[in-house]
């Protein structure tokens, strides 16, 4: 037999928290000597919902009959109603914004759904903005996160499962996932990895994602991170696993591929040829970010040769009486454009981006002036700055950043064979990551032409027939469709 709760000992815990509200009252509109209390957390729950549907109910309408009869609950009208059975429980749904409920001397417990905390709106994405398409992004709120996927899923086979995890925080934790689509080994190495985690707290996704992540001695990410809900859905209709974490709008998709990490939202709902062609300014955007200096490095310390004369020589004449190698010119200059990148993200919105702009323009036009750095050398930091941007995924974007200095160090050791040296350093390491079992640069590696329809390019919906087949070897037909015209 279940023991009773040890009401005073609960009291004694709780009595420390001035926002845990204890209130004892009589049951029984009959003046039924039977005592009860409730316990709820002040700024979590709908203190009016508790006053009517809860104290009143219970204090006016129930009867002896009915309190003896165990049927109590029947008489509070909530939708989310249950009963606790251990004082960890009990703790963990009274903070969780439920009302709880202590009948018979603490014999029965009940815990009560009366979550009202106030959160942020629903808003558009701050770090992943598009033209057309969908504006909302996540929130804070773990239940508006799962609502607005289920929007665009309207399916009985999206299944969700909950977990808390941080033995002090108990931050709730959700799965969500397609069955029939997604591959069950995946779904339980996600099962596995999380119940594995044995921490304190979990604040932010990132705690997750480090936590499960595949390999760590890597500077790419092997998780994808979004807060867009249409990026979600898309990922959770190829067969991949979404993990939620409370308290953050951003969500985790595993397992995660290299190409992933370069797509927009926005390429799925613009026309196959203006996206294939976004895609491609985009990947000279990112060679541009990733080569940019290193190239400019090497051809002029290594390879003048490979220049038209008449920019040898104008670069010659820039470069007279700038006392530094190239190498230095542009350490110097990438480490100020990342400082005051950085200076304009953490300071007030309304000046970062004043501070940004007239700083790059006046500290490089007062370098050129003072003969510290060539204006060909701030030129290239320049484009190679404004190249990262153009990158979708921050993480990836970051990883290419610090992948720069050391091409950048090679090419200034040994020329452009420093720079082909590193690339296929690179191309190794990319091909020896793994996302969950999934290898990190699929479809190239290993290869698969149906995958490849929408790589670096897109192809029109109706030609995009099936799912990657390594994320979903179950139900890999997505799309019948025909194509357009008079004969379809």
């Amino acid at each position: 037999m279940k023991q009773p709760f040890d009401i005073p000992a609960i009291k004694v815990m709780l009595s420390k928290s001035a926002d845990v509200v204890c209130r004892e009252f009589r049951i029984g509109k009959d003046g039924v000597n039977i005592d009860a209390i409730l316990f709820y957390t002040d700024g979590l729950v709908d203190t009016k919902a508790i006053q009517d549907f809860i104290l009143e109910t219970l204090m006016i309408e129930v009867d002896k009959t009915d309190l003896i009869s165990n049927r109590l609950k029947d008489y509070i009208t909530a939708g989310d109603i249950s009963t606790v059975e251990d004082t960890e429980m009990l703790y963990h749904h009274l903070f969780s914004g439920h009302a709880i409920l202590l009948l018979n001397r603490g014999s029965l417990c009940y815990s009560i759904g009366m979550y009202a905390a106030k959160g942020r709106e629903v808003a558009d994405s701050i770090g992943e903005t598009v033209i057309r398409g969908p504006k909302e992004a996540f929130t804070e709120t773990i239940r508006i996160n799962t609502a607005l996927i289920r929007r665009k899923i309207k399916n009985p086979n999206l299944w969700l499962e909950n977990r808390q995890i941080g033995k002090i925080t108990k931050t709730d934790v959700s799965i969500m996932y397609i069955n029939g689509i997604v591959n069950d080994s995946i779904v339980q190495e996600v099962r596995d990895r999380l119940d594995q985690i044995d921490i304190d707290g979990i604040l932010e996704s990132q705690y997750i994602e480090e936590l499960i992540q595949d390999d760590i001695y890597t500077p790419f990410p092997t998780m994808y991170n979004t807060e867009r809900p249409d990026v979600i859905a898309a990922e959770l209709l190829e067969g991949k696993v979404a993990i939620l974490v409370d308290g953050t709008p951003h969500v985790l998709i595993v397992p995660a591929l290299f190409i992933s990490f370069l797509h927009s939202a926005e390429d799925y709902y613009q026309r196959a040829d203006i996206s294939s062609l976004l895609r491609m300014l985009r990947f000279v955007g990112i060679f541009i970010a990733l080569l940019g200096p290193s190239l400019y490095i090497a051809i002029t310390t290594f390879h003048q040769e490979m220049l038209p004369t008449p920019l040898l020589i104008s670069l010659a004449a820039q470069r007279e009486g700038i006392p530094f190698p190239a190498l230095i010119e542009a350490l110097m200059m990438e480490i100020t454009f990342e400082v005051l990148r950085e200076a304009g993200i953490r300071m007030p919105r309304p000046i970062g981006q004043a501070i940004s702009i007239v700083g790059t323009l006046v500290i490089g036009q007062a370098a050129v002036e003072a003969g510290i750095v060539s204006a060909a050398m701030v030129i290239v930091v320049s484009i190679t700055a404004i190249s990262s941007f153009v990158v979708p995924s921050i993480n990836m974007s970051i990883s290419i950043r610090m992948i720069r200095f050391i091409i950048m160090g090679l090419a200034a050791s040994f020329g452009l064979y420093g720079i082909v040296i590193g690339i296929l350093a690179l191309i190794l390491h990319l091909c020896s990551l793994r996302s969950f079992g999934i290898p990190y640069m699929t479809p190239f590696g290993p290869y698969n032409a149906d995958a490849k329809r929408d790589t670096i390019f897109r192809l029109p919906f109706w030609a995009m027939k099936t799912r990657p087949r390594l994320v979903s070897q179950k139900n890999v037909t997505r799309n019948k469709t025909k194509p357009p015209g008079p004969n379809r």
